[in-house]
């Protein structure tokens, strides 16, 4: 075993942490493979979790796995370890997104920094506050898209109209589909899922976090529930004038789609840490068509991966994640 290896107890508790990512409907489409004696830590994507209807690609699948992976580096950091990563590496299957080794000591990691961001970042589907966000905390959280080789733009007064149509367009061809909406509504979950224990899974979006009906304004917030009736769920007028913010890459291969996921976690946490709430909206860029107009032709992003709305706004609940023993394998 190569010295300094980390323990699997240290090693368990990183990937418990990445898990809290992020992903499309909460799908958390991960798992890891941990080799103790080789220090090789695999990430890798389970397919059982992918939406052939929404995400054919895997676009939105790899930037599920982005954040997750962002979160182990935050976490092995924090604990004093570097995590070496080497995405897609060669001589692996196609299931293999990313690898990580460990080494001591670790160099001055500024990531360390957003470890407790981890367990606070929850997506809003609530109302935010007029408060303005300061120019200064969004050119941080430019500058933290930047550092993973992605890039935060923040469209003007014009452009978020256009991004409303966009966002309607989708909600309208949406509702036209009836295979995404079946697609969809396996990711809604309630809380009397297993018959035997009315207790809720482990994964997707719980009633509890569907937010209200928009009533008004012009906040890109999607109403998940799609139409059905959820009691006890009222409506509210959402912010008009929305703080957002479209997240892109030059590039639109698999490695970007992991490299623009663990952007947008740093973004993500980034945010938490700042005091922002935060939401995430993929709608728009399921559809290929509405993704391309979405896209900033002033941009140095020519492919946008993911909308984000900030804001301050009240805390968001959590939401369920699948247990460790699911997800994490030890050899």
């Amino acid at each position: 075993m190569p010295a300094h290896t980390p323990d699997t107890t240290s090693v368990a508790s990183w990937v418990a942490d990445a898990t809290m990512a992020p992903s499309m409907h909460n799908a958390q489409p991960w798992l890891f493979h941990y080799a103790e004696a080789e220090n090789e830590l695999r990430l890798l994507m389970d397919a059982t979790r992918a939406m052939p209807r929404s995400d054919p690609s895997g676009r939105g699948l790899h930037l599920g796995c982005g954040t997750a992976l962002f979160n182990l580096r935050v976490a092995a950091a924090q604990a004093g370890w570097e995590p070496r990563v080497r995405l897609m590496p060669e001589a692996t299957g196609p299931e293999t997104l990313a690898m990580i080794t460990f080494v001591q000591p670790v160099e001055s990691d500024e990531v360390a920094e957003l470890y407790p961001a981890i367990r606070r970042r929850h997506t809003s589907r609530e109302p935010f506050s007029d408060e303005a966000v300061p120019p200064a905390l969004l050119d941080g959280l430019r500058g933290a898209a930047r550092a993973e080789g992605a890039r935060l733009d923040l469209p003007g007064d014009w452009q978020v109209e256009w991004i409303q149509q966009l966002v309607w367009d989708a909600e309208f061809e949406e509702g036209l589909s009836q295979a995404v909406r079946e697609e969809l509504a396996r990711w809604i979950s309630g809380t009397d899922d297993d018959p035997r224990t009315g207790a809720a899974r482990p994964e997707g979006i719980p009633l509890y976090a569907l937010g209200p009906r928009r009533y008004d304004g012009r906040a890109p917030v999607r109403d998940f529930a799609g139409g059905r009736y959820v009691e006890g769920r009222g409506s509210a007028v959402f912010e008009d004038a929305p703080c957002l913010a479209v997240l892109g890459t030059r590039e639109d291969e698999r490695k970007d789609w992991l490299r623009a996921g663990q952007a947008m976690e740093r973004v993500l946490l980034q945010a938490t840490q700042d005091g922002l709430s935060t939401s995430l909206n993929s709608q728009v860029l399921e559809w290929p068509e509405l993704r391309r107009a979405l896209r900033d032709p002033v941009s140095g992003a020519e492919y946008p991966q993911m909308l984000i709305r900030l804001g301050y706004g009240p805390e968001a609940p959590d939401t369920p994640r699948r247990p460790l023993s699911e997800v994490l394998v030890i050899i």
